[in-house]
């Protein structure tokens, strides 16, 4: 039984079309593809047995495997990452010794996320039987806090917020800035507020149900693929990671590359 992380991508995104191939310079000068940094990304990882770039497209897939990464083509049919990771589970169980314990779907707009988010949150899944999915989340310091809402204010896009209950199941996530707090935060001070990390670990079955599910009225005016599995009556655990000093951003819009690459120089990556 292994554990398999899929870094689904797309090339023609409404928000950003091309994003998978933006190039993004880190400490050393060096640019490297927003996909290869991805992949970077799962490589820090322990306990993936394996690391596949799914993509439906020409482009992205010859790019990924100039950098060394193995492909899944998938269809243009998919309609989020979770879909596409789905197609791609079902090519991974086609071959021999495809049996998947956990699919990891690492999210290939999220190249500084930390490798021990992706353990805790496969650990967290192999903790919790009754779980489907599991999700991390981090909480916000004021900073992070104050960029979420400016992105807002700016009619931007960005940043998903998460909100769990006490048992840390996922009540709902939003592109909204939530809980509200009219609160001023420190830049370094903890604040209520949780930064969605779009990372997910799927068990199979529910990964395999998840394409056949109907797409609800919150996914569609979210456009947040992890709501599906809360209409349809599925719980998402929710496990809270620790950012340890490392900045964490994702690449939603262009305007998130001069942030990321700060980030990426601030913490000398290459």
């Amino acid at each position: 039984m292994t554990v398999a992380c899929v870094i689904p991508a797309r090339y023609a995104s409404t928000r950003y079309p091309g994003k998978p191939l933006a190039m993004l310079t880190g400490a050393t000068g060096e640019s490297v593809s927003l996909i290869e940094r991805s992949w970077r990304a799962a490589q820090g990882v322990s306990g993936l047995d394996s690391v596949y770039v799914a993509t439906d497209d020409d482009r992205i897939a010859d790019a990924a495997r100039a950098f060394g990464a193995e492909v899944l083509m998938t269809s243009s049919e998919a309609r989020n990452g979770t879909e596409r990771c789905a197609e791609a589970l079902e090519i991974l169980s086609s071959q021999e010794g495809g049996d998947v314990e956990i699919i990891v779907n690492l999210q290939g707009d999220a190249p500084l996320t930390p490798p021990w988010f992706l353990e805790k949150l496969v650990a967290g899944l192999r903790g919790d039987a009754q779980a489907a999915i599991a999700t991390p989340i981090l909480r916000c310091d004021g900073e992070t806090l104050a960029a979420l809402k400016a992105d807002r204010a700016a009619g931007r896009v960005g940043g998903t917020t998460a909100v769990a209950d006490s048992k840390m199941r996922a009540l709902y996530f939003s592109k909204e800035v939530v809980p509200f707090t009219s609160e001023a935060y420190a830049p370094d001070a903890a604040t209520p507020v949780f930064h969605h990390v779009g990372v997910y670990a799927y068990r199979p079955w529910a990964l395999r149900a998840y394409p056949h599910w109907s797409v609800g009225p919150l996914e569609t005016l979210e456009g947040l693929e992890q709501l599906r599995f809360l209409e349809a009556g599925h719980p998402v655990l929710c496990v809270e990671v620790e950012a340890r000093g490392a900045k964490f951003w994702e690449l939603n819009n262009p305007e998130d590359i001069p942030r990321i690459e700060a980030m990426l120089q601030e913490m000398g990556a290459p």
